[in-house]
């Protein structure tokens, strides 16, 4: 075999090796009920603020706790727990996209997705990102 078709063979390997990690590393949607039964595994979950539930944020205490309880699109409700502050304008946002995962005490949200009504975009939604302390 010439050397060039051994550096191509290589290349194919670890181009499938770096494919098959990024595939196995992804997360997907899914509802709250999907996360309670894998809670190891990292899920996307839509859903809506439940407004008529407590928003708990005590700077005081603990900077990097917020918790908050989301509705799903299966009408699920579960307590989200974010380690990080409270996001600007967080009660105004029409959805909310939380990464993360199912633990015993709800779900720990790493990031949070939020979309907001913007006065600056024509009335149109506007995204906004928040991530969580490490």
């Amino acid at each position: 075999m010439k050397k060039s078709h051994i550096i191509a063979i290589i290349i194919i390997a670890v181009a499938i090796g770096a494919i098959l990690t990024t595939v196995g590393d992804s997360s997907t949607y899914a509802s709250f009920a999907m996360a309670t039964e894998n809670p190891g595994k990292e899920y996307h979950v839509v859903g809506k603020l439940e407004k008529d539930s407590a928003l708990i944020y005590n700077p005081q205490e603990n900077v990097n706790l917020f918790t908050f309880y989301i509705k799903d699109n299966e009408g699920i409700i579960k307590k989200v727990l974010y380690h990080g502050t409270k996001p600007q304008d967080f009660e105004r946002s029409e959805q909310i996209v939380l990464v993360g995962k199912m633990k015993d005490e709800g779900f720990q949200a790493n990031t949070i997705l939020m979309k907001c009504p913007s006065k600056y975009n024509d009335g149109k939604p506007e995204m906004q990102e928040y991530k969580a302390q490490s």
